[in-house]
């Protein structure tokens, strides 16, 4: 009889070579995730996104009649013109902000992550995890409505786990960029000159012509360099410096555009949803990044 022995043994080695090598392929890809830190794509139906808080509860909102009901009055208000001067406008309150309007729907929220003032300030490592947060969760709109689009904005409650309407801003490009984000990715925004970006490992890529403009016209960066780029911007106009206390922002602007202008009009909503005022992009982005930043 033919002796197989060797030939069985040489292919137990084969399959253990094969299974540990399956196994180093599986802990290097999952160790490569974790380096990068959530991806926040575009959730998927079902599961819900682990990597966002609360995401059912974020569901639950942008599907919610007063979130339609203020997108709807949102769209039928006109934008208001210039970046600053323009008078507060008040939204009447309507039994049915949406008669009469086109049929859209609220797609489902994805998360909108910014470089954290750590990263600038260069305390932090360049490490996705430190550079990069989660600030708020945007929706864009199914389709154009008498010819606009907008952005539905929500933010977390206070108490953690939820989240809440905190704004409706004319246009989709925050939920378009955002978007963005594949597996292994993260995508983020400088907001200060409203720069749009997508990291991969530690390289830095941009998305739109603020954000070329803010990597000096290169194709990438490392995220190291990066971070002495938004260093050199922004480091001393953190709370507590001397820009600050006189009074600005902490924001800065290379140069903005009229398309950057117009799609910063914002619409706030309290906290209950009810009271609703269009106001000038300006004088708002302005109160609201330098509450965020304190």
């Amino acid at each position: 009889m033919r002796d197989t022995s060797g030939t069985k043994t040489s292919n137990k080695r084969a399959a253990a070579r094969f299974s540990r090598l399956s196994i180093l392929i599986a802990v290097s890809a999952s160790a490569l995730l974790a380096l990068v830190g959530p991806t926040h794509a575009a959730p998927a139906k079902d599961p819900l996104p682990a990597d966002i808080p609360g995401y059912q509860a974020a569901l639950n909102a942008v599907k919610s009649a007063d979130v339609r009901n203020a997108v709807c009055r949102f769209l039928r208000t006109p934008v208001p013109t210039g970046d600053t001067g323009t008078p507060v406008q008040t939204i009447p309150e309507t039994a049915e902000p949406c008669q009469g309007l086109p049929v859209f729907t609220i797609k489902d929220p994805v998360a909108r992550n910014e470089i954290t003032p750590g990263f600038v300030a260069g305390t932090a490592k360049p490490l996705p995890a430190e550079a990069i947060k989660l600030t708020q969760l945007v929706s864009s709109l199914s389709a154009t409505v008498n010819g606009r689009n907008a952005t539905v904005m929500l933010a977390p409650d206070q108490s953690g786990g939820g989240w809440h309407l905190a704004a409706v801003r004319d246009g989709d490009s925050d939920a378009a960029y955002a978007s963005k984000a594949t597996v292994g990715t993260l995508v983020f925004t400088e907001p200060q000159i409203r720069g749009w970006y997508q990291l991969k490992l530690f390289t830095v890529e941009p998305l739109n012509d603020q954000a070329r403009e803010g990597l000096g016209g290169r194709a990438s960066v490392s995220l190291g360099d990066y971070q002495k780029l938004v260093k050199a911007r922004y480091a001393d106009k953190l709370p507590g410096s001397e820009y600050d206390a006189t009074g600005y922002s902490s924001g800065y602007s290379l140069q903005r555009t009229k398309d950057d202008a117009s799609s910063s009009a914002l619409l706030l909503a309290s906290g209950s949803g009810t009271a609703l005022v269009l106001v000038g992009g300006a004088a708002v982005l302005y109160r609201r990044r330098r509450a965020s930043t304190r």
